[in-house]
């Protein structure tokens, strides 16, 4: 384990991390997020779950042309670099690319079971991709990264995550950044959604509280936690009806808070010096809750950027944060 060693404060050692979250499939969010740690010259990356698409796209193959419509467009290719071309554009946009020939794509779009078990295998597949990458990465810049999952990544994704060799999969345990102890979960309250990883507000405490009687020294560690605090100005969003319409009001879509009322009290009783989170992406900012320091560093996954937040540690105290997009 790498410990802190990007020089010292008044009060001793130091240790700067980059987290980000919620990059949704989108390859180029992944490839930015992992070069952040020699970019910015940080001691460790962090990425807060969220991590899989939602979609696959079919490139139909025959006699060596290629066709798939993305994005309401329909692209063509007709040779190897220009179906590479297409597989990234695929990839940046949060989706899967899947080539297959007309017929077989025919099939699978007759038989909801066959498209259940081909994005189970092609998500998977390509997160597998994305942790071997990450431990490349991080063993030529020597530097520590965890990862998680997030409400909506499926239960399948954790295998794959504990399967990397270097690259550290941090959920619901205690993770050591240099001095400091941190506490990982990716589990978020209920959401109109009914994503894999959601739970009522005293399991979730519940699952918050046997993690954080963990720590050693709660009041220098590090809160890793998907789903905001509630009513923190991190964690607003516009009101959805059960059919997952916007609620309207006056006109204009209706912005409510949606975090947590578990991490909520789980921060406020335990003051860790940072709490960091995603989950909601047009959240992003900070906001105090008693001595912590809570972040969300937002997201923007779709326009292939990346948005992050540089946070700078001494042994007791938040010396500096940034919020940086890439």
């Amino acid at each position: 384990m790498k410990l802190w060693s990007r020089g010292t404060s008044s009060d001793g050692a130091t240790y700067e991390l980059y987290h980000a979250s919620d990059v949704h499939g989108s390859d180029r969010c992944w490839r930015k997020f992992l070069r952040a740690g020699s970019f910015y010259g940080v001691d460790g990356l962090i990425m807060g779950g969220d991590l899989t698409g939602k979609a696959i796209v079919p490139i139909a193959s025959s006699d060596g042309a290629y066709e798939a419509r993305l994005l309401g467009e329909t692209r063509r290719a007709s040779s190897p670099a220009e179906l590479g071309e297409l597989t990234d554009a695929i990839r940046f946009s949060g989706m899967y690319p899947w080539v297959a020939s007309p017929n077989d794509i025919a099939r699978v779009e007759r038989d909801n079971q066959a498209q259940h078990e081909l994005f189970e295998r092609v998500m998977l597949d390509e997160l597998a991709r994305w942790i071997a990458l990450a431990d490349e990465r991080t063993a030529r810049d020597k530097i520590d990264c965890f990862v998680m999952a997030g409400n909506d990544d499926p239960w399948s994704c954790d295998e794959v995550l504990s399967s990397a060799s270097l690259v550290q999969h941090c959920d619901e345990r205690v993770s050591y950044l240099g001095p400091h102890e941190m506490i990982s979960l990716a589990f978020s309250n209920p959401t109109p959604w009914n994503s894999p990883r959601e739970l009522d507000e005293d399991a979730l405490y519940g699952k918050l509280k046997a993690l954080a009687e963990q720590l050693d020294r709660p009041q220098t560690s590090i809160f890793n936690l998907h789903v905001p605090p509630y009513d923190s100005g991190l964690d607003t969003a516009n009101e959805i009806n059960p059919d997952l319409t916007l609620v309207y009001k006056g006109g204009q879509p209706n912005p409510i808070p949606v975090g947590s009322t578990a991490v909520r009290e789980i921060i406020q009783e335990y003051q860790p010096l940072v709490s960091l989170h995603g989950h909601i992406h047009e959240s992003r900012g900070e906001a105090r809750l008693g001595r912590t320091l809570a972040l969300n560093a937002g997201s923007d996954y779709n326009s292939g950027q990346i948005h992050g937040v540089i946070v700078r540690l001494a042994t007791d105290r938040v010396l500096s944060y940034q919020f940086v997009v890439g």
